[in-house]
Order: C-alpha cells, then sequence, then structure tokens
C-alpha cells in the first residue's frame, strides 16, 4: 500500500478497520500534525460530509503495519475501549525476530513503564503496568523466527520489550536491540483483529495481509 492511500479493510455506519501501512505514524506528534494515519481517515469521512468525525480506538507504532481501528462518534470509541482488554477481543501480530526461539509457545508477564526518554522498560510491579504477551513459534531457521503473537493488555512498545527481553529482537527493531534491517523497516504487523461490535453484538473479524515484503521470510512450516 503506498502511504498516500488509505486501504480500508472494513467501514460501517460506527466503525472504520484500515491497513496501516509502515513508516507512518497513526496519530499526530509535536513534530508531525499532517502525515498521519488519523488525519488521512479524517479527511477521508470529512470529504463524504463536512460534519464527519472520526475518533480512535487504539494505536500502533510507527514502524508497525496492519489494522487499525476508528470509531465514528466518541460514545462507539469509549465502547469499543471499554472491551479492549478483556477476553472478547484478540489482537494478533506478525513478528519475525532475531535467531531461533526454541521454547514452541510462551507467555510473557512483565510490568513496564515509560521512560523520561520516551524509552519502555522493564520494571517492579509497584512502578510499572502489567504486560501480558503470548507468542508461539510458527516456522525458524537458525537466523530468525517467524511469531504469532497475541496480547492481552496494551502497553507501549510492550512486544518489542518482550521480544528483547527473550534475546530475540525484533528483526529490524533498532531501538530495543536488532542489529538487522534487511527490509528497512520493523518486521511486526498488526495481523487479526477480532471483537464485538458495541451496536449490532455481533462477532467481527478481520486481517491485514501479510506485507508482501516479509516474503523473503518463510511464513508457515
Amino acid at each position: 500500500m503506498a502511504r498516500d492511500r488509505l486501504d480500508i479493510i472494513y467501514e460501517d455506519k460506527e466503525i472504520i478497520v484500515v491497513n496501516k501501512p509502515a513508516h507512518l505514524l497513526t496519530i499526530s506528534t509535536s513534530e508531525e500534525k499532517i502525515k498521519t494515519l488519523y488525519h488521512k481517515v479524517y479527511e477521508y469521512v470529512h470529504k463524504k460530509h463536512k460534519s464527519n468525525r472520526v475518533f480512535i480506538v487504539h494505536r500502533l507504532d510507527k514502524d508497525t503495519s496492519g489494522l487499525v481501528l476508528f470509531a465514528k462518534n466518541p460514545h462507539i470509541k469509549e465502547q469499543l475501549q471499554s472491551i479492549w482488554n478483556d477476553e472478547t477481543t484478540i489482537r494478533e501480530y506478525l513478528a519475525i525476530v532475531e535467531k531461533s526461539v526454541n521454547q514452541k509457545r510462551g507467555t510473557i508477564r512483565e510490568y513496564l513503564k515509560e521512560t523520561s526518554t520516551l524509552h519502555t522498560i522493564k520494571t517492579s510491579p509497584k512502578m510499572g503496568k502489567l504486560a501480558i504477551t503470548n507468542y508461539e513459534v510458527i516456522n525458524k531457521t537458525k537466523n530468525y523466527s517467524v511469531l504469532k503473537i497475541t496480547i492481552e493488555t496494551g502497553r507501549k512498545n510492550q512486544i518489542r520489550v518482550a521480544m528483547q527481553g527473550m534475546n530475540h529482537p525484533i528483526i529490524g527493531d533498532k531501538k530495543y536491540g536488532s542489529t538487522k534491517n534487511p527490509l528497512r523497516r520493523m518486521c511486526l504487523h498488526a495481523h487479526r483483529l477480532e471483537f464485538i461490535h458495541p451496536l449490532t453484538h455481533k462477532k467481527m473479524e478481520f486481517v491485514a495481509k501479510i506485507p508482501s515484503e516479509f516474503k523473503i521470510f518463510e511464513m508457515n512450516n
């Protein structure tokens, strides 16, 4: 997907699901206000009607690609955020990490906090917030492993810190220990999203196709 186009996976009167490319901010920062996914989605709905609004339900890191959910009114946003960490919501990622991960699957429970330099670190229960990260090895070689990851919490940089703590940093993630970057991007993709629609109460499931550049890695057994 070109960064100047929206890859809309699904839309109805209450929500929009978009496949975000890598290298694009989800929301604005003090340095960048316009080149964001939020701004593109806002422009899209605003062109349909000038009174239309959009609200971010969650966010992805700039260098992470994949599914991002937006609400079209604040009430729907609040309802979605209220179920974001419960068992009815599934957030599944694909990550390609350095070296061979020995354990087929596992769960990482740790407490995280953000430092004054915007770096997320592991800390004590008194100082940080609980982060729960589940992983399963899909395929591996001696040089890399392809992991399916689900998160039960939504802490900033949670997956990236968990992988660094395993001594298997995500390929391309220099901030958290990676020494390789063959794709010139971080190899983390928000692949699948499942939740209960707050208005229809139907189970919704969306999948963002695997980025084409990931094909240099064998994705399946």
